[in-house]
């Protein structure tokens, strides 16, 4: 008969309407199962996996002895207030909370939340099985990694046991049926799984918690068990796989894995896609392993990690022991074999300056990133290095607490108003809050001109012809003076104001009732602007008239081409309600060349007419809601916004090439 019920709540966000299985506690769940003196005292309730109303989440809950919470910046808040919900209710439920949340340093926490009894530290199976042997007593003395109120009010914090070495002791939820239980309670479901191949970091970047959670070593799960949970994914059709791993690709054996996942795929249908964070400095396993998941159809893109490419910044967030020529070559040899990439890129990170940032992202684009570039904002968790007061003191860090919103998430509040918060950083000492406004409004502006493609040929054309860099050109749209261009002026000033609202602790992304109902960013907001409001024609010719207006204040003067690159791109752009297709004569093979650059390649830019038939019909879109969501949203990991297929037409009557645009 059992005797304890445990409760196990790891809420997730959904991804693409569907919801990931609760990996985290569905370990403890596993482990307890296998090494309890006397597994059959306890009884597990169904996981809570998902975001639900408080008091749906009580009613699941009410009778537990025992109630675990797995916890992250993404449900931290929710969380806690099931947690004190269900204390007040219920006073005997022992409360326990892990996960990245709960902080190394949990004193000021566990005062702040009095109705959790224990926190537990790092990895959980072990410390969470002894805590359940000692429930009935409740003696936590002879348990490491937690920290735990006593009666009468003083605090206790026990060192880290020492971590698990022989990661094969822990079963694995998949194969020893956790989750059957909760996928036949929930048929509705469309399961995304989180995976784990190994476990450490041995990299210490001040930014991430990784490294304070594994101590950095590596180690691993067998493969016999990977390769027998790849075949679990397959039988159960579960179409996506994110894995865990903080550097996929830095063992040999990573590239077998791929190699299995990529077999299974082929030979069974399952899984669809493979998402990992590549490993840092590889970079021949690196490459070998991303290009075989984007031949397998395994991935959207290959992620290009780098953060920063300043070298003296890279040392202030302990990352200056990952090659930043690893990345460069490895970004060049993808874009040679037609694998996309995309780079990330933080914002805000200490000892980087407004300069140093924006000569990085010319450089990036230089070497050959086309397709995109994430700039992500820069929070702080808990548990890094960053985290600790004297870090952020010592480079003038300045936060805000803002909401956290999905990009692209519904605008749907939640039943019980709970929002979840992250501390954004909006200054440090040598990026002063102008800067970090002006760096913010300019990322958007390279968003929407570059990576968003509304310029993009353009802008290529005059990097190559005219020796510019990419900084100067993407400046010439916030640093001139636009008294007589209107629309840029609009775009400028919205991107700027966006700015100030985050600095003011206001959401990362710009929210539409009236375009789908979600969360957009700044960049495709204004995207969708142009479009809806019938704008672009004012922005293409406004954009001519702004370069020309620059390249003669520097005694350069090639209109011609610049008319007829931004033709070219405008024609491309994909807009919907198209009902009959396009043909353009130009006096210069702009398409082609544009075509070599991005591919790495050099041809000349030649005078010579050519007629280009481009396809705008054939999958074409007849409601603006279909284009959002399919062109602007769907496009956005590899700026897709451009029309698939043109054709270079040597004459009116014969074609003689066609080429495809990325």
């Amino acid at each position: 008969m059992s005797e304890i019920r445990v409760g196990l709540v790891q809420i997730n966000n959904s991804f693409s309407n569907q919801n990931y299985l609760p990996y985290s506690v569905g370990l403890l769940q596993a482990y307890a199962q296998a090494y309890a003196s006397t597994p059959s005292r306890y009884e597990f309730l169904l996981p809570i996996y998902c975001r639900l109303p408080v008091a749906t989440a009580i009613e699941h809950l009410r009778g537990a002895t025992i109630i675990a919470f797995s916890t992250y910046v993404w449900n931290i808040k929710l969380s806690l207030e099931i947690a004190r919900r269900i204390k007040q209710e219920q006073p005997d439920t022992l409360i326990v909370f892990g996960g990245p949340q709960v902080p190394d340093r949990a004193e000021a926490f566990l005062r702040q939340n009095p109705f959790i009894d224990v926190a537990c530290h790092n990895e959980g199976e072990a410390v969470f099985l002894d805590i359940l042997e000692q429930c009935p007593g409740r003696d936590w003395s002879a348990i490491g990694s937690i920290s735990y109120l006593t009666a009468d009010g003083s605090f206790h914090h026990h060192p880290r046991q020492d971590r698990i070495d022989d990661l094969s002791t822990i079963p694995s939820p998949y194969l020893s049926g956790v989750f059957e239980p909760l996928m036949q309670a929930n048929p509705q479901e469309q399961w995304i799984a989180l995976w784990e191949t190994n476990r450490g970091c041995p990299f210490s970047c001040t930014f991430c918690d990784w490294g304070s959670a594994t101590q950095s070593k590596v180690y691993t799960f067998d493969l016999e068990r990977l390769m027998r949970e790849v075949d679990w994914f397959a039988d159960h059709q579960v179409q996506f796989i994110f894995c865990c791993d903080a550097n996929f690709g830095i063992l040999p054996r990573d590239l077998e894995i791929a190699q299995y996942v990529a077999a299974t795929k082929q030979t069974r249908g399952y899984p669809i896609a493979l998402s990992v964070q590549n490993t840092k400095n590889a970079t021949e396993r690196s490459y070998q392993v991303q290009k075989l998941l984007a031949d397998a159809g395994l991935n959207k893109g290959v992620t290009i990690a780098m953060q920063s490419l300043d070298p003296g910044t890279l040392k202030s967030v302990k990352r200056h022991n990952i090659s930043l020529n690893s990345f460069q070559e490895l970004q060049r040899r993808f874009t040679r074999d037609h694998v996309e990439t995309y780079t990330d890129i933080i914002l805000g990170l200490p000892g980087e300056t407004y300069d140093s940032f924006f000569d990085g992202i010319s450089q990036a684009i230089a070497n050959g990133q086309h397709n995109r570039i994430q700039f992500n904002n820069l929070s702080i968790l808990p548990n890094a290095e960053m985290g600790d007061p004297a870090y952020q003191q010592k480079y003038g860090m300045v936060t805000v607490e803002s909401r956290i919103v999905n990009i692209h998430g519904s605008l749907m509040a939640s039943e019980d108003a709970i929002d979840e918060t992250q501390q954004l950083v909006i200054a440090t000492s040598t990026t002063p809050p102008d800067d970090w406004c002006k760096t913010r409004a300019l990322s958007w502006m390279v968003a929407l001109l570059h990576f968003d493609k509304l310029l993009q040929i353009p802008l290529i054309v005059l990097h190559e012809v005219c020796a510019l860099s990419y900084r100067e050109l993407f400046e010439v749209f916030m640093e001139s003076d636009l008294a007589h261009f209107p629309v840029l002026a609009e775009i400028r000033d919205f991107f700027w104001e966006k700015a100030r609202d985050i600095q003011n602790g206001g959401e990362e992304y710009c929210n539409s009732a009236e375009w789908l109902n979600i969360w957009w960013p700044a960049d495709e907001y204004i995207f969708i602007k142009l479009s809806v409001e019938g704008k672009l024609e004012a922005f293409y010719r406004e954009a001519e008239q702004l370069l020309n207006q620059f390249l003669g204040d520097r005694f350069m003067q090639i209109p011609a081409i610049l008319h007829e690159a931004i033709l070219l791109n405008r024609s491309l752009v994909n807009q919907p309600f198209q009902t009959s297709d396009l043909t353009i004569d130009l006096s210069y093979n702009i398409w082609e060349f544009y075509q070599a650059v991005r591919q790495g390649l050099a041809i000349p830019l030649d005078q010579e007419p050519r007629r280009y038939a481009i396809d705008r019909t054939t999958n074409t879109v007849h409601n603006w809601d279909d284009w959002y969501r399919e062109v602007v949203w769907y496009g956005n990991k590899k700026g897709a916004y451009l029309y698939k297929t043109v054709s270079i037409i040597s004459d009116p009557v014969h074609q003689t090439n066609v080429l495809a645009t990325p």
